[in-house]
């Protein structure tokens, strides 16, 4: 998609990651072997799923980073494809002698996905460019909730000149995280919501989460929706659209990347949540994790299709 000087920018915080997916008919159990349908080598990461949706919606994007080794062969092959999507990618830091995280994903029929991750524990000594740089006609900031740590002071500074902050969180947070006061919007998962509240249940560990952060705060439920907090502190609900999921990897990302969008652009939080949950929908129905994302022409015409009704609208708990 051409972009114009006109669409808004959004700058995504994360780490890259080089998936090699196969699709299995189950998980094997441990100590044994199963054999894959299909190997798929994409490129993921959280923040980087929720670029390539947004480059994919109408935004453009830049990304700031750590990634490994120039001379490692992983980070050339994620830098190949976010230069396909037309993401800026000058704001990423090689870091030398560490690598490029990797992951292994098996991929069940039902679309359900199991994984496992390395990441070199050096990548979060990385040093961010200059706000100055990463913040000019800026219009959102998207912050995977692990990197924190070295981003916190960007953050702040997005804070400072009213910039929306969107954290996603796919991990439980300290309670003493500092993204906790600084982000203006924090979309958990909802296994998350409740280990970083201490609670069961989504809406009261919202509610309780609520009084440590002045930020909106959601949880996505998969095909159950996003249950989250209004202006008046009263739950409220939006309702996934039902698709027949063949891979969830990369959705909670394409649902972040999407709200973003909506919130760069001067969009409400209901029509975000619903514009997300139409372009995750969409991302479920195809094999590919985040590269799976939706055009924002697909992602309109499903809207027309599937206009409000008395049993899809946002209603309050």
């Amino acid at each position: 998609m051409a972009l114009s000087g006109s669409a808004p920018r959004v700058v995504c915080i994360g780490i890259p990651v080089r998936d090699l997916t196969f699709r299995v008919e189950a998980v094997p159990a441990r100590g044994s072997k199963a054999n894959a349908t299909h190997l798929a080598e994409i490129c993921g990461g959280n923040a980087l799923n929720a670029a390539i949706a947004m480059a994919r919606l109408g935004s453009r994007v830049a990304f700031a980073g750590p990634m490994g080794d120039a001379r490692e062969t992983s980070s050339d092959f994620i830098l190949a494809q976010m230069a396909q999507e037309g993401i800026d990618t000058t704001h990423i830091v090689r870091m030398p002698g560490l690598a490029t995280p990797v992951s292994a994903i098996m991929i069940e029929p039902s679309g359900e996905r199991t994984l496992t991750i390395y990441r070199d524990p050096g990548l979060w000594r990385v040093k961010l460019p200059d706000a100055d740089e990463l913040l000019g006609d800026c219009q959102a900031v998207l912050i995977e909730s692990r990197c924190g740590t070295f981003s916190i002071d960007l953050c702040t500074e997005a804070q400072r000149r009213g910039i929306p902050i969107i954290v996603g969180v796919d991990r439980a947070m300290s309670l003493q995280d500092e993204l906790l006061a600084a982000a203006s919007h924090l979309l958990f998962a909802s296994e998350q919501v409740q280990e970083t509240a201490g609670i069961t249940g989504d809406g009261e560990a919202l509610k309780r989460l609520s009084a440590l952060t002045p930020a909106f705060l959601a949880a996505t439920r998969g095909p159950h929706g996003t249950i989250w907090l209004d202006e008046a502190g009263a739950l409220e609900e939006t309702p996934a659209f039902p698709v027949q999921a063949v891979d969830t990897l990369g959705a909670g990302d394409v649902f972040h990347g999407a709200f973003a969008l909506c919130l760069a652009e001067g969009k409400g939080v209901r029509e975000a949540l619903r514009f997300a949950a139409a372009a995750a929908a969409l991302k479920c129905t195809r094999h590919g994790g985040g590269l799976a994302a939706p055009q924002r022409l697909e992602v309109e015409e499903f809207l027309r299709e599937h206009p409000w009704s008395n049993s899809t609208a946002t209603r309050r708990l």
